[in-house]
């Protein structure tokens, strides 16, 4: 799973793709299907890729990235983050994210992980390997 140039904004919903840079920031695009180009200035907006955000365990912290190969990996059948019950979302999340810490992990963010699951598998840098890290 290659997720080096997706993005989450703080303060935006959904997801973007990283596609350029300019004097007043980084140029970003919707991955939903109206692909809004925004410039955003890191100044103002916190910006995190997907491949760097981690969730607290109760021992170390877990990779996003592993828990989305595990939801792939497990057929990608996910409950529907707007209509499920928090007990079937938490449930969920103890198969796809074991070990991780019940306390500081909240329905919210269990939601936000499966939203984004369900927009980035549907591109093709899905199924793609991730590049080599930037020596």
């Amino acid at each position: 799973m290659n997720l080096r140039a997706l993005v989450s904004v703080t303060g935006k919903p959904g997801l973007y793709k990283l596609i350029g840079q300019n004097r007043a920031g980084f140029i970003l695009e919707s991955l939903d299907k109206a692909k809004i180009k925004t410039v955003v200035n890191l100044n103002t907006t916190k910006m995190a890729t997907l491949e760097d955000i981690t969730i607290y365990g109760e021992e170390d912290e877990i990779r996003l990235l592993d828990v989305l190969e595990t939801i792939k990996a497990n057929g990608g059948n996910t409950p529907d983050p707007k209509t499920a019950r928090n007990e079937e979302l938490r449930n969920f999340f103890r198969e796809v994210a074991p070990g991780h810490d019940e306390s500081r992990v909240y329905i919210s963010d269990i939601k936000k992980i499966i939203s984004w699951y369900n927009i980035i598998k549907e591109f093709p840098l899905f199924d793609e390997e991730a590049p080599a890290p930037i020596q």
